[in-house]
């Protein structure tokens, strides 16, 4: 082989190599895109929509790197979520799978629906029905008849959820968060498998956080069509919710 082209191709694979260690320690310490496939954060977050997580936010465990490493079992730098925050963790069911969803209980607290409105430490959350109001919302492949409402947290943070007008949660058991564990609901109420249900989501670990949900950087409507059709992208692609900041 040529000296020429020899040393070309090892001064490339170096190259190609120190990119991948630097994206790999970008994506693991600082910031992971994901892609949004369901509708259970509408109207927050719509399918098609491509964010930025900051891994930093929490501080890092087992799942801020590559294939959850399972000798890692402890929290490191950790910081205290924020009630309200919008967070990316992974489910306990399998610790894999990616779900996004609020923040809603911290340890210690105590949340219950009541005539469908939601007690935290029972105090009943503050909601008024938005003056944006939308008849229909997505869930999956069906369009519900729904009230957005603005919701406020003891905290005073605020955003938009979706309740369903017809058939909407009413009641349920008291959820008591245990110690080093949260509660996360999807801001789409009846279309969101959530720390509600038990058996496949329920109590969330702190070690299972993945990182704060923080700017859309890129957003599709795919029942528009296809990216690839360079022609439509004046209504397939969301401008309006580039850089959007998520709330």
């Amino acid at each position: 082989m040529n000296k020429n082209i020899k040393f070309l191709i090892i001064d490339n694979s170096k190259t190609i190599l120190i990119a991948l260690i630097i994206a790999l320690v970008i994506r693991s310490l600082f910031f992971q895109p994901f892609y949004i496939p369901s509708a259970s954060m509408e109207p927050t977050l719509l399918v098609g929509d491509r964010l930025f997580v900051s891994k930093f936010s929490y501080g890092y465990s087992r799942h801020s790197f590559p294939f959850s490493p399972t000798n890692i079992n402890k929290r490191y730098f950790f910081n205290e979520p924020v009630r309200g925050d919008v967070i990316v963790f992974k489910t306990p069911a399998d610790n894999r799978t990616d779900y996004i969803k609020r923040l809603i209980g911290l340890p210690g607290d105590t949340i219950q629906f009541i005539n469908g409105s939601i007690y935290l430490n029972n105090n009943e959350i503050l909601r008024t029905l938005s003056k944006t109001n939308t008849k229909e919302i997505s869930c999956g492949n069906q369009k519900l008849e729904v009230n957005i409402f603005e919701e406020t947290l003891p905290n005073g943070k605020k955003y938009f959820t979706a309740y369903k007008k017809k058939g909407t949660l009413k009641n349920t058991d008291k959820f008591l968060v245990p110690n080093n564990h949260y509660f996360f609901m999807g801001d789409n109420r009846d279309c969101s498998k959530d720390s509600r249900y038990l058996a496949s989501v329920g109590y969330v670990s702190k070690v299972n956080l993945v990182g704060k949900a923080r700017i859309i950087f890129f957003a599709t409507d795919k029942r528009k069509g296809h990216f690839l059709k360079f022609w439509n992208w004046n209504n397939i692609i969301q401008f309006e919710r580039i850089f959007k900041i998520i709330e």
